[in-house]
């Protein structure tokens, strides 16, 4: 090819550039104006709006001025394209829009919000990598748009000194390098594929001119057929210059036949090493020719013919409408070419990622598509690959631990974010620097020079170290370092894990702490104290000395607990420890074994005198009243004391009978001290054996009900009565309440014997009530069953089981337990009034009686307490009382029931006083159920039953 040709050529090449050039040139100024709207959307409530809608207003005008360039390069003539102004025109639109692009990062975006940089960066990068990309087959076009969109901002970037805006440029830079070579690569292919299709143009024509040539041979020869007569001689001497002119061109045709089919051989080969399968549709018939199906879809040529029937099943279910409504959008001309990745299973079953890319290349008369080619190839390697770099990249820069790349020369190459925040050393301090240069210590160098000595021949080495920060402040390191060679074995990298200790240690400290100190009181716990006191019997077994062991609980602890709750209750125990350590001070240790249980250990040579005035010095110092956040409180305990080796021959035993002396003590009433004794110890397991006993009972149903009545004033007819239970003991016969109810009470027992109570108590009224004579039971209730939750609805499946009515049941309540702030508490309360069910509060009068529970509550009956009753003909205050409380109640619409009355004067009086019921063993005693039902229903006063 000569000179000439190849200057043509070369000018086709470019021509055909710009059209490439202006044919794509309005997507990508579409691109840059969508991204800038989304700028602005993101940017509007942190920047001026004048700043933004002029920014906005200037890509627009790109935009519309960049359409009417291209309108006006396709209206003209190709002659006319040959002018260079439409180059600069184009260079032109490009350095604006990529200077429009660049001053998102210098001018509208604050330094300061990493979010904003964040979402911001990413819409102008995105879209600035977008545009570089379709303009890389022009290397000019795509440099007068790429640099002033990349270099201005990372300069910019580079040169200010906020912590963010370094690393945002030294990413641009990459970046830019990145687009760079892609782009050369990108331009110099597209070049190729150009001037190839020139080439094979100029060879079609060479075709066709010697063609032309042949055909016009033959004319000649037949006219000097026609007149070879007249030009024999002529003939015969242009004979053999005439064929060899034929075999020249037979020759030329040969050679250029030669070529096209190693152009195409070429081709051929670039398909095969791309793993491109060529596929061709005909929409009219379905027919579709694909090549490489065995390596995408695992299938044979013959199995697939059709491209709806055979391929398109293939496709995952997620994906189908997504390869649909793509290919819709391309032959709707929305797109140029059709171009998607998605899902497809494999013949064996698994599914495969394609990349499947294809155009439009032929339409009816009426613009609908007929056929389609295109390429597809197997990306699942691919996205594979790139899923594994992204993750591998994540866990980088995401893991907690310090992680940094060396050189073989143990120079830093990359750190991640965890070692610039454990360091304090940022990245770009660290590349290329020596790894003992982190340290000031002058030992370093030598010690990471023996490192790597080590890890040449063992590839692994791990162990802690004491290093040091950017600041100066050493910490403790774990450091693992791991070899990473070549397939020749040569050393390439050494990879390097490492984590600060310093809060491992300070937990370690703060569980050793633990473990032998309460967190709350700061006293010794049970653990340390088992080891004070094991050494404090050792020591008086070898010089014959004396300990004594004084355990102290407080009284009632657990109601403030539950009243005043437990953040009150934890700075009462703080109070009470310090009182504790200042009575004892330097003479006993203390500590605490459980909530609210302390004990004390002292040694010598003591005297039965000394503890006992050290017990009462300490009870007299609880006593002491405590405000806590306006709560004035008034601590007592009970102390119980053991002494070694008197009563006790060794620790364990020590701590057993200063429990059983507590016990002792806290039975007696509490507020007070006791030693230890033998009969203690008898006085202990009985009261175990009662325990066991009463839990016998409980599954034996050893407990019964008796019912006490009350009568109604003042006709004197019977229609309640109070259950009450009693203990049927195989031993001990009938037991009062008295004897075990306070056991239960304090082992959680209670909440049984209750459900027992009720169950029997609502049978037999419901008996009464089938047999016609109606009786209203009432039952008392414990505050442990109250704050059952669905305690309410136990109450409700026992009345439905029983079928008695609701309003025949009542649930007789102590003052306390209204006073309890639990929200289970009143949900019950409310929950069995809903049900019908009536509500008395006992003992009224002797407790917190206030006017704000009896409104705040929906109470039906107020009994006032026995002790109001005993005295009401001894003293005008108790008769006071008692017609207050009756009047109050009256004008509340409240019941009122008298407890306690034993004679005739005082029922006078309270039905003077127009009292509601009277209960008491003047109207009866407490009886079995066969006992009183011969007596319901009566209308006159009965003396005794």
């Amino acid at each position: 090819m000569t000179s000439n040709d190849l200057r043509a050529t070369s000018s086709r090449v470019q021509t055909r550039q710009l059209d490439l050039l202006y044919a794509y040139s309005r997507l990508p100024q579409w691109l840059i104006l969508l991204s800038a709207v989304g700028v602005v959307l993101v940017m509007w409530p942190h920047a001026p709006h004048n700043l933004l809608l002029g920014w906005l207003a200037v890509i627009s005008s790109l935009a519309l001025l960049r359409a009417v360039l291209v309108r006006h390069y396709r209206d003209s003539t190709p002659g006319q394209r040959q002018q260079r102004r439409w180059y600069a025109f184009f260079y032109l639109g490009n350095l604006a829009s990529g200077f429009s692009l660049a001053f998102v990062h210098i001018y509208i975006v604050p330094l300061d919000n990493f979010e904003l940089q964040a979402v911001t960066y990413a819409l102008a990068s995105g879209i600035a990598l977008c545009v570089s990309i379709i303009y890389a087959t022009q290397f000019v076009a795509f440099l007068s748009f790429t640099l002033p969109a990349w270099l201005p901002p990372t300069l910019y970037l580079l040169w200010q000194d906020d912590q963010t805006s370094p690393y945002w440029g030294v990413m641009g830079i990459t970046l830019f390098g990145c687009i760079l070579l892609a782009a050369a690569f990108l331009n110099r292919t597209a070049t190729a594929i150009i001037t190839a299709n020139e080439r094979n143009k100029d060879l079609v024509l060479g075709l066709d001119e010697a063609k032309q040539q042949s055909e016009e041979l033959n004319r000649q020869l037949t006219r000097e057929i026609n007149h070879r007569r007249l030009a024999e001689r002529e003939l015969r001497q242009s004979h053999e210059a005439l064929e060899q002119r034929v075999a020249d061109r037979t020759a030329a045709l040969q050679a250029t036949s030669e070529r096209l089919e190693a152009s195409e051989a070429r081709l051929n080969l670039a398909i095969e090493a791309s793993q491109l399968g060529l596929w061709d549709w005909n929409l009219d018939t379905d027919e579709v020719y694909h090549s490489h199906l065995e390596e995408i879809f695992g299938l044979s040529g013959e199995a697939v013919t059709r491209m709806l029937d055979h391929l398109t099943p293939l496709v995952h279910p997620d994906d189908r409408e997504l390869v649909r409504s793509t290919l819709i959008q391309h032959m709707q001309g929305s797109s140029k070419a059709y171009r998607i990745e998605y899902r497809v299973r494999h013949a064996d079953g698994h599914w495969v990622w394609v990349e499947d890319s294809g155009r439009a290349v032929e339409w009816d008369a009426r613009g609908r598509v007929t056929r389609m080619i295109g390429t597809r190839r197997d990306v699942s390697e691919r996205l594979a690959r790139e899923q594994q770099a992204q993750l591998a990249a994540t866990v980088f820069d995401a893991t907690a631990e310090g992680i940094f790349i060396l050189d073989p020369g143990f120079h830093i190459l990359t750190v991640n974010q965890a070692f610039s925040f454990i360091t304090g050393y940022a990245a770009d301090d660290l590349c290329g620097s020596p790894m003992h240069q982190l340290s000031e210590d002058p030992d370093r160098n030598r010690f990471y020079q023996h490192l790597k000595s080590t890890l040449d021949s063992e590839d692994r080495w791990q162990g802690e170290l004491m290093e040091q920060r950017r600041s100066g402040e050493r910490y403790p390191q774990w450091l693992q370092l791991t070899v990473v060679r070549n397939p020749q074995g040569q050393i390439t990298h050494y990879v390097g894990f490492f984590s600060d200790q310093t809060s491992h240690r300070q937990t370690e400290q703060r569980l050793q702490y633990l473990a032998n100190f309460d967190p709350l009181t700061q006293l010794a716990n049970r653990n340390l104290f088992t080891q004070q006191l094991e050494e404090a019997v050792s020591r008086a077994r070898q010089f014959k000395q004396d300990v004594a062991l004084l355990h102290v609980d407080l009284d009632r602890f657990k109601h403030i607990n539950d009243t005043l709750g437990h953040h009150i209750a934890d700075n009462l125990l703080r109070q009470v420890a310090q009182r504790l350590v200042e009575t004892a001070g330097d003479s006993a240790a203390t500590a605490r074994l459980s909530a609210d249980e302390f004990v004390l250990i002292v040694e010598g040579n003591l005297q039965r005198s000394e503890l006992s005035q050290l017990a009462e010095h300490l009870l007299q110092n609880l006593r002491r009243p405590v405000n806590l956040e306006g709560h004035e409180l008034v601590v007592s305990a009970s102390v119980g004391i053991s002494l070694f080796p008197h009563t006790a021959r060794d620790g364990l035993l020590l701590i057993t009978q200063a429990n059983q002396a507590m016990q002792h003590a806290k039975y007696l009433g509490g507020d007070g001290y006791q030693f230890y004794s033998d009969n203690l110890q008898t006085h202990g397991i009985e009261r175990l054996q009662l325990e066991n006993q009463l839990r016998k009972a409980l599954d034996d149903a050893q407990l019964v009900v008796y019912y006490q009545p009350k009568q109604d004033l003042p006709g004197g007819a019977l229609r309640s009565a109070e259950a009450l239970v009693r203990w049927q003991h195989p031993q001990h016969g009938l037991l009062a309440p008295a004897a075990f109810i306070e056991l239960a009470e304090e082992t959680g027992m209670i909440v049984r014997l209750g459900e027992q109570v009720l169950q029997q108590a609502c049978a037999q009224a419901s008996q009464w009530y089938q047999n016609g004579q109606p009786m209203q039971i009432a039952v008392n209730l414990s505050v442990q069953q109250l704050r059952q939750r669905g305690f309410a609805e136990q109450v409700a499946a026992v009345l439905l089981a029983t079928e008695l009515p609701a309003h025949y049941l009542q649930l007789e309540l102590t003052e306390s337990m209204l006073l309890e702030q639990l929200d289970v508490v009143e949900q019950n309360i409310a929950a069995l009034r809903a049900l019908g069910v009536s509500l008395a509060i006992d003992d009224f009068g002797t407790g917190y009686s206030s006017l704000a529970y009896l409104k705040r509550f929906p109470i039906d009956t107020l009994k006032i307490d026995r002790t109001f009753i005993a005295g009401l003909q001894q003293g005008a205050q108790d008769a006071a009382i008692v017609r207050a409380i009756i009047v109050m109640g009256h004008s509340l619409g409240l019941q009122v029931v008298a407890e306690g009355v034993e004679d005739e004067a005082q029922r006078q009086l309270l039905r003077d006083y127009q009292c509601d019921q009277l209960q008491g063993y003047l109207i009866g005693r407490p009886m079995p159920a066969n006992e009183l039902t011969p007596h319901l229903a009566r209308e006159l006063p009965i003396d005794s039953l």
